[in-house]
């Protein structure tokens, strides 16, 4: 191969993989905690009208102590949040 072309395929080699790596976005999770102790993961930040939500990084779940006041939830489809272990649909 000549020098031209081993560089046109270096650079378009190296092209390639900036626009991948421009395009790929890191996937946000959270932990979401209301007032009565109920904690569970979600996608995005929980807002809901009259309620107060503490918001945690995803991996803060692993330094807690989970006891009879304080509940992690299971993942729950929807948007929406806990109330006293219930959950509730927006």
């Amino acid at each position: 191969m000549t020098f031209k072309k081993t560089f046109l395929m270096t650079s378009a080699a190296i092209l390639g993989l900036v626009g991948l790596a421009a395009t790929t976005t890191t996937a946000s999770a959270y932990v979401a905690c209301n007032r009565d102790g109920d904690c569970w993961h979600t996608e995005n930040r929980v807002h809901a009208p009259g309620v107060t939500f503490d918001i945690h990084p995803d991996d803060w779940y692993f330094h807690q102590h989970w006891d009879a006041n304080r509940h992690f939830r299971d993942y729950h489809e929807g948007r929406g949040y806990y109330r006293g272990g219930v959950w509730v649909t927006l």
